[in-house]
């Protein structure tokens, strides 16, 4: 199903939203603000001050100055002093609200993965939403630190320059006005250009961060069919993309910056050449020009710094717009308003006129794209403590089927039910908890042998993992281990075989002791040794719970209560072993296909 994304009824704009990630860190928002504004008016007094002593105290002669010169060094030494303690808190403490930013981002952008269904990771790749949670943060938390500091002290400084300037000569720091007006702008527009290709530089790099993450995770594959060079490729081919995307960047930051540069250099061209003339017209002295000459270094100081923060800028907008994309996407699969506990006394399960489609499309007879339903109308009812297995084509809705119980997807139409409470009334823990699943594609964690069993029920005691573990024919291995239950699996248990990881699988099931059990192919990937090890496990895992079996290999389930043919996404037939043998139908031609080596017809 292409997930459908719906977006939140926000109550706040994008930009309140973000202004929520503040409100827990006020406190050392607000200090950060005064420290700022403290050390922009140290680095604004300093001209005044020495503008005040070249044209005053330091023309009255040597016995004046001496006598003040302690004085001056006192009051220098202390406010040095303050702007050092002040820099520190802005940098040290400043980092450290961007740092629990960041966390509380990175919290809630993992809590909203955690909510969206099977339907959202269909149609995202891993590569992407990694990189939002990694990539994007940073700049966001960046951006969130720095950019506000860097406003307040920038904003300040060059506010309070003119203001002071205008003091001295409104003739000369109104032409600079005249200046500076021009090229910002110049610079804003070409701003705007450049918040375009950093949104295009997040994509491409969220390309190559999900090839890397397909051809890293697929390594085994790759090297098996010698596909490395097909690989590299593909990567480069990524990775290129991703470099035209930064050399763009590069050259609209590179003509941004050169605009700064042209505003200094006129600024320093009027104020020598307009205030030259002032001075040779008596309108100013040569002690205020020096003092012009100063801000104006104070003046483009922080006007390049707001040059250089405008790629921090685009960066944590464009992360930020990434980041709130997700967090006001609606999963859709939610627990309804007042969404009650699920109670399995029996485990009976019904499957009432249920439709699903995965929104893949199909040519018509009309020539027209339909909706291919992958569960057209299905009944199906499961007794309590049943065995049944599902059996048919690859495609034909077999897994779909087990996949709607849990609310992976959601039924478009008829209902699920469960000892007769509709899976969609009930909440999705309670429903999941009384569901043990059990996959051909098993994951184990890259952690120890005790974690991964232990997941089943993670308040469990080392006695009941041991426990689990002889049930599921996996307590011997581990105990002739040289860490035993300590001992690591690696990444997705790369250091087990296919069947010691099945087994533990089912150890993990075992702990969880649930009502209902789906096992999906999940002995089809095994040898005939291991096979018979795991399926004596499921077995005994099976006894005394509903239990729903997708198997290929027809003799795996041969005993069980009852087999249903799907096809199309309908129940075509159902019966035992025998029963439908004796029918003749497609669980008979299926069954003379693996075991007698005969080709039936599809119309036989």
């Amino acid at each position: 199903m292409l997930y459908r994304e719906e977006p939140f009824v926000a109550k706040n704009s994008m930009f309140g939203r973000f202004l929520g990630y503040y409100k827990p860190q006020m406190h050392l928002f607000v200090a950060d603000t005064i420290c700022a504004l403290i050390l922009a008016g140290i680095d604004l007094a300093f001209p005044i001050i020495l503008r005040s002593l070249t044209g005053g105290l330091f023309t009255q002669g040597q016995a004046a100055i001496m006598q003040s010169l302690g004085a001056i060094a006192i009051g220098l030494v202390v406010m040095y002093a303050v702007r050092c303690g002040c820099r520190y808190f802005v940098s040290a403490q400043g980092h450290v609200m961007g740092a629990r930013m960041e966390s509380k981002m990175r919290e809630d952008l993992f809590d909203q993965y955690e909510r969206f269904s099977f339907a959202y990771f269909d149609s995202h790749s891993s590569g992407d939403m990694m990189s939002r949670v990694v990539n994007d943060l940073f700049d966001i938390c960046e951006g969130a630190h720095h950019l506000p500091e860097w406003l307040i002290i920038c904003g300040v400084e060059v506010i309070g320059a003119f203001v002071i300037l205008f003091t001295i000569s409104p003739a000369l720091s109104g032409a600079m006005a005249v200046v500076t007006a021009v090229l910002v702008v110049v610079m804003v527009r070409q701003n705007l250009n450049m918040k375009a290709v950093f949104s295009d530089n997040r994509k491409k790099i969220s390309e190559v961060n999900s090839q890397l993450q397909d051809s890293l995770s697929g390594i085994r594959v790759v090297k098996s069919f010698a596909n490395e060079r097909t690989e590299r490729a593909k990567f480069r081919h990524a990775n290129d993309r991703y470099l035209d995307s930064k050399v763009n960047q590069y050259h609209a930051m590179g003509t941004y910056t050169a605009t700064y540069g042209l505003m200094s250099g006129v600024l320093y061209f009027v104020v020598i050449v307009l205030g030259g003339w002032l001075v040779a017209q008596g309108e100013l002295s040569p002690v205020d020009m020096a003092t012009f000459a100063l801000y104006i270094s104070l003046f483009c100081t922080p006007i390049e710094t707001l040059v250089n923060s405008t790629e921090m800028f685009q960066k944590a907008l464009a992360g930020f717009k990434r980041m709130d994309e997700v967090l006001q996407t609606a999963p859709d699969v939610q627990d309804k308003p007042g969404a009650t506990e699920l109670r399995v006394e029996e485990g009976a399960i019904e499957y009432r006129d249920v439709c699903f489609s995965y929104d893949d499309c199909e040519l018509g007879d009309d020539g027209q794209n339909r909706v291919r339903p992958v569960i057209d109308h299905m009944n199906l009812s499961i007794r309590p403590g049943e065995t049944i297995a599902l059996v048919g084509p690859s495609g034909g809705g077999k897994s779909t089927t087990c996949s709607l119980l849990p609310r992976f997807y959601d039924v478009q139409s008829g209902s699920i039910t469960i000892d007769g409470q509709d899976v969609r009334d009930v909440t999705q823990e309670s429903l999941r908890r009384a569901i043990g699943i059990v996959q051909q594609d098993v994951y184990l964690f890259d952690g120890t042998i005790r974690d991964n069993i232990s997941y089943g029920r993670p308040s469990a005691s080392d006695e009941d993992i041991a426990a689990a573990a002889q049930q599921s024919n996996i307590l011997e291995f581990i105990e002739s281990l040289p860490e035993g239950f300590d001992t690591v699996v690696g990444e997705r248990g790369s250091r087990l075989s296919g069947g010691q990881k099945q087994r533990i699988a089912i150890a993990r099931v075992f702990l969880k002791n649930p009502a209902i059990l789906i096992l999906d192919e999940a002995t089809s990937a095994l040898d005939n040794e291991s096979e018979e090890a795991v399926q004596e496990s499921l077995e005994r895992l099976a006894a005394n719970r509903t239990t729903i079996i997708i198997a290929h290999r027809l003799s795996t389930i041969k005993d069980a209560d009852e087999i249903a043919t799907v096809e199309r996404g309908q129940v075509v037939e159902r019966g035992t072993h025998e029963e439908l043998l004796a029918r003749g139908g497609t669980y008979a031609r299926y069954y003379r296909m693996q075991f007698e080596g005969v080709r039936a017809a599809r119309t036989e």
